[in-house]
């Protein structure tokens, strides 16, 4: 678990991460989604495969690297109890921005001809 979130600490990895979660991706694509030198990108995918986040498949004269769940499926369990927690607040949050949109849409509503608004 260590190693996953020391993995996840980088914000290039994560965007890395993203990037493999549509399709699978050449080190060069990679590079230049990334706007990073070749070594780097190759640096940050050593990492992320040391932790088993990808893999990489060899197609011609180049390699291909795709997600692997395993670990993301780790992270989501372990995440479980906390999401229980924080999704109380997201939830108390979302119905204080409705009550607010509510209010402000009270406000703005025009009023009829012959009476004030309150």
């Amino acid at each position: 678990m260590e190693s996953s979130f020391a993995a996840l600490a980088d914000p290039n990895r994560r965007q890395i991460l993203s990037l493999l979660l549509g399709s699978e991706r050449s080190v060069g694509e990679l590079e230049q989604e990334l706007e990073l030198p070749q070594p780097s990108v190759s640096k940050h995918l050593k990492v992320l495969r040391e932790a088993g986040f990808v893999e990489a498949r060899v197609e011609a004269q180049r390699r291909l690297y795709r997600l692997t769940p395993q670990p993301l499926i780790e992270l989501d369990a372990w995440l479980g109890p906390f999401r229980r927690f924080w999704s109380k607040h997201v939830d108390a949050l979302e119905r204080h921005l409705d009550r607010l949109e509510q209010l402000e849409k009270k406000a703005q509503a025009p009023t009829p001809k012959g009476k004030k608004a309150p």
